[in-house]
């Protein structure tokens, strides 16, 4: 081996041979999973940076609209900026290990000052923009953050209600909006990118350089299911092998092949966003458009048509709206255009469900793509997109086969902010309707406590996984066994060819009077199937001597506030002119109870208790909700945040009309 082989390979052989797989402590160091099968050579995330900078570094890396004009920044503009933004970390006071938290819309500014926290030494903390001032308090506080950087003047109104209670926090910048007044140790991001000028370079380079891939680099709060939130500890080698394999899994492709366009529009605080926007993009050379802060209002889809993504991540709720607001526009058109959208959805569905695709009428699915379904993806912004993600939750059936039938398969990815987001992954060359693809390579998967159907906990083997939980031990050793395998917690299958199925939580399960196990999710997906106009259902019964459900019904909603409205959606109506009411609104279906809605209903229901596995999966009760289920009503938590951008296609009633 010649010299830097010998370097390396010591690296790895010290990594391997570090104590635990697991710690609780922000400084601590854990023994990396390393598979045989795909040993790369553990990275920080600043090697992993110069190494595309070296490679990359003409190409366009960030591009955001600034004064109505789409600006651009190069990878080798984006690293000099990121070592700027540390040194002015460092001169603010940055201790190592402890966070910079960013409070923000995504934005140049928001990764510019993660990968400067990291240079610096520290750790990069993402909090939900929605978060009130005490969920604030508690990342910021849990995290030792030194500095909070605020995209806005409502999210420094929420620190400065918490900042004499927290100890570690010396400053605050703000990356958007004029500061109304100057105070104490509150920058703006142009005063912010000044300050570090004295610090030296040799200073940074000697930070940089005393980093190991085995440290912690990032956090990311789990929003769980009780308690506060949860600080997983991410090291730079999950971060660098994550970006690496998933996204090659996925097909994402390097620059040097075809760059990569995608567009930044999810919470970057949540993992599935961070790992794919922003980590990603940097190993592959991606270029990353970002969503103005009006995608919330209506101008994602404008972005997604001036960009031109070759690839789009959306969480399952996203997908669904799109599928909703499409069926409303296609609702209102005329009889021909309905006939021809029929037509040319069903020849493209019967061909992408086929195992043998390419003997399937050619002629028929080729000029039905032709006529009509490439409009209506050039119409979402889809031309040149060729890979479409979905995470966070289980695609159901109809969104699937909705989106087989526009011949865009969704390729779904597994995994958790403890994994580093995604652990198993779909692509164009792994993938199987309902699966969530494979283990990634060097990556391992398992199933415990399997019952007699197949079903078991899923666990989790590889770099992916975290560290641990910060300052959480017994948190942490619930989630990881000696073996070093993390619990998932969810229930799934694995087929004899690998393909992973997650069908469920196990805290989850219904264990009724009787003591039966019944899995929620397959009965709620079944009346959802069969009965168009319910928008969430909610199975209860444990401990119960009978299952009910909580039924809610289509409904727009508020373009202003994203809160569902009491009037029903084009399909909803549809739903009830199809089965005799004239009912326009939730509100009329529940007052009047309905008779019409109410037995369409009820011979759904009976329907899905006809197919039920056994007797005590059939519901004996069901009722009509007066709303829809959201955040703000506290029905739906952090992992369905997508809610709060689905007014981002308010904009689709013109999609069929730009289409035709």
């Amino acid at each position: 081996l010649d010299h830097s082989s010998q370097l390396s390979y010591c690296i790895l052989i010290m990594l391997c041979l570090s104590e635990s797989l697991w710690t609780t402590y922000a400084n601590g160091v854990v023994k990396l999973r390393i598979d045989p099968s795909c040993s790369q050579t553990p990275l920080t995330v600043h090697q992993m940076f110069k190494e595309s900078m070296e490679k990359y570094g003409p190409l366009n890396a960030l591009v955001s609209r600034k004064n109505g004009k789409w600006e651009k920044i190069t990878f080798s503009e984006y690293y000099s900026l990121s070592r700027k933004a540390a040194k002015s970390f460092l001169k603010l006071g940055l201790e190592r290990f402890h966070s910079v938290a960013i409070l923000g819309f995504n934005s140049p500014e928001w990764f510019i000052s993660a990968v400067g926290t990291v240079f610096a030494g520290g750790i990069v903390t993402g909090i939900y923009t929605t978060n009130s001032p005490e969920a604030c308090h508690h990342i910021a506080h849990d995290s030792k953050a030194n500095i909070i950087v605020v995209d806005s003047q409502k999210q420094l109104d929420k620190i400065m209600q918490i900042w004499n209670h927290l100890p570690h926090l010396k400053s605050v910048v703000q990356y958007k909006d004029s500061l109304p007044e100057k105070l104490p140790n509150l920058y703006t991001m142009e005063e912010f990118m000044e300050l570090g000028n004295e610090i030296t370079d040799d200073t940074l380079d000697d930070i940089i350089n005393s980093q190991k891939p085995n440290q912690c680099c990032g956090l990311i709060y789990t929003s769980g299911t009780t308690g506060k939130p949860k600080g997983a500890m991410l090291s730079h080698d999950n971060i660098t092998w994550t970006a690496t394999h998933c996204s090659r899994a996925g097909d994402m492709q390097p620059a040097e092949i075809q760059q990569e366009t995608i567009v930044s529009y999810l919470p970057l605080s949540h993992i599935a966003a961070q790992i794919y926007d922003l980590w990603t993009g940097i190993k592959w050379g991606e270029q990353v458009y970002f969503a103005e802060p009006d995608a919330l209002k209506g101008g994602l889809i404008n972005t997604l048509k001036e960009a031109q993504p070759t690839s789009l991540m959306g969480v399952p709720r996203v997908w669904e709206k799109i599928m909703e607001k499409l069926k409303d526009v296609s609702a209102q058109s005329s009889f021909m255009k309905r006939k021809m959208i029929s037509w040319a959805m069903s020849v493209s569905l019967e061909r992408n469900l086929s195992s043998s695709r390419s003997d399937l009428k050619p002629f028929q699915t080729r000029l039905a793509d032709y006529l009509v379904l490439a409009k209506i993806r050039r119409a979402l912004g889809f031309s040149r997109c060729q890979k479409h993600f979905s995470g966070a939750a289980p695609l159901t059936t109809e969104t699937i086969y909705f989106f087989l039938g526009l011949n865009i398969p969704l390729y779904e990815a597994y995994g958790m902010s403890e994994t580093s987001g995604p652990h198993c992954m779909s692509g164009p060359y792994v993938y199987r309707h309902h699966s969530c693809g494979k283990a990634v390579s060097g990556c391992k998967v398992k199933l415990v406590n399997e019952d007699a159907d197949g079903n078991g906990e899923i666990c989790f083997w590889g770099r992916t996984v975290f560290m641990g939980y910060l300052n959480m031990e017994d948190k942490t050793k619930e989630a990881i066994d000696e073996d070093g395998w993390l619990h998932s917690g969810d229930l799934g299958k694995i087929d004899k060819d690998g393909f992973v199925y997650a069908t469920g939580r196990i805290k989850d399960l219904i264990i009724t009077a009787g003591g039966e196990n019944v899995p929620p999710i397959p009965i709620e997906d079944a009346v959802k199937k069969a009965l168009p106009i319910v928008s969430n259902a909610m199975l209860i019964g444990d401990q119960k001597k009978f299952l009910s459900i909580l039924l809610t019904l289509k409904s727009t909603l508020d373009p202003e506030t994203s809160e569902p409205t009491d009037y029903l959606t084009e399909e909803a109506r549809e739903f009830c002119q199809k089965i005799g009411s004239n009912a326009t609104k939730v509100s009329e279906i529940v007052a009047m109870k309905d008779k019409a809605v109410h037995q369409a209903i009820q011979d759904g229901i009976t329907e899905v208790n006809i197919n039920a596995a056994a007797k005590v999966q059939c519901i004996q009760k069901w009722v009509i909700l007066q709303r829809d289920f959201s955040i703000s009503g506290g029905e739906l938590g952090k992992t369905f945040y997508n809610l709060c951008i689905l007014k981002s296609f308010y904009t689709l009633p013109q999609i069929f009309n730009d289409a035709q």
